[in-house]
């Protein structure tokens, strides 16, 4: 038999528990995917969708191929976070009071989706699952379409239903026609229902490795080898991370990140406060996680060097590290990663950013010399 996808990046783990549900001829009604984002989930599942409705003996059609390939119904049901239409109601259907240049968006957005499986979907204030889109599930299933084995029903950053979503999705797992599979794709499992996770088998995707990530970047994004390079080895297995460090130029993360560094540890409270707010007032969402991660993988550094370790993300800036362990040898350092991450958690509560980067900036100068 043949192999879902030879041109899935990592993963073999989860490709090999798809490959053998295939093999058994049982496959789970619902399957949940659960990983951080940008690292190939989508993918994997849409090639599922192709492997499970071929065999040698009887391959797909390349008109159905195509379609799968490009997500159209009635082989694929493609559910992701949409905005909301003027005046929209629970009546509505998911996209019926959207305006045209919304609706042309969201074509576009699903093109560059389909030719490239690690593109993320971005559209303007579409931040939950609507559950007008669960509700469409119902249409779609109660069509009897007997041309391939499996339709699939894909529900993209399924955390992002609400309470109300989710329980409507209930009903439909509970009870699934024969031939219709669910695929649920989540980087957040806790803010899924424990009866939606009972009712699917999961499957863990791992972070990518270093150098798959600068692959995918070379290969479905055309970036520059050496920048590629630079970015994978800050992502944190992520393709979407390497993606944000490189629109908000890495290198000048990593400087920025050192000067805030060394202007908190020497008490210049203004300096650093001001450099820090000006970098990530225009994205905080974005740009504060990034800058805080590289704060970590520097005091990270910092241990590597404690202990004789080499292979340091911050390796142009050693000198940093080196002074820090002379002056500050007797600080805890993981408790200041944990003390700094924190921090920047409150901003997913709505907490002040200028309070956020200030405390952050009060965390790192208070740390004392020996």
């Amino acid at each position: 038999m043949n192999n879902i996808s030879s041109e899935i990046f990592g993963q073999q783990k989860a490709l090999s528990i798809l490959q053998k549900f295939s093999q058994s001829g049982k496959i789970p009604h619902a399957l949940l995917f659960s990983g951080r984002d940008g690292i190939g989930k989508f993918y994997t599942a849409r090639e599922f969708v192709k492997f499970i409705n071929s065999d040698n003996s009887n391959p797909l059609p390349p008109s159905v191929e195509k379609k799968i390939h490009h997500l159209s119904e009635p082989y694929i049901k493609y559910i992701f976070p949409l905005p909301r239409g003027k005046n929209e109601t629970g009546d509505d259907t998911a996209t019926s009071k959207l305006s045209k240049e919304v609706l042309e968006e969201i074509q576009a957005q699903l093109k560059l989706k389909s030719d490239n499986p690690y593109h993320k979907i971005i559209i303007e204030k579409a931040n939950i699952i609507k559950i007008s889109s669960i509700r469409e599930i119902q249409k779609f299933i109660s069509i009897n379409y007997d041309d391939i084995k499996y339709r699939v029903i894909i529900i993209d950053n399924a955390h992002l239903m609400n309470h109300e979503a989710q329980n409507a999705l209930l009903k439909n797992l509970e009870e699934p026609p024969h031939g219709v599979l669910f695929i649920l794709l989540t980087s957040a499992i806790s803010k899924l229902l424990p009866t939606i996770i009972s009712r699917c088998w999961q499957v863990n995707f791992q972070p990518l490795l270093n150098d798959e990530v600068k692959s995918i970047l070379i290969n479905h994004f055309k970036i520059d080898g050496s920048i590629a390079k630079k970015a994978a080895f800050f992502s944190n297995g992520s393709v979407n991370t390497a993606l944000q460090l490189i629109e908000n130029d890495v290198e000048k993360l990593l400087e920025q990140t050192i000067f805030i560094l060394r202007y908190s540890l020497a008490k210049r409270y203004s300096t650093a406060y001001r450099a820090l707010n000006n970098l990530v007032k225009d994205a905080p969402a974005v740009k504060l996680p990034l800058i805080v991660d590289m704060m970590i993988k520097w005091f990270n550094d910092v241990s590597k060097n404690r202990h004789n370790f080499e292979d340091y993300h911050f390796e142009e800036y050693k000198d940093t590290i080196l002074k820090f362990n002379d002056n500050f040898r007797n600080v805890e350092v993981y408790q200041q990663i944990s003390k700094i991450d924190a921090l920047q958690s409150y901003l997913s509560r709505n907490v002040s950013l200028n309070l956020i980067t200030m405390n952050i900036i009060l965390e790192l100068a208070s740390i004392r010399q020996r």
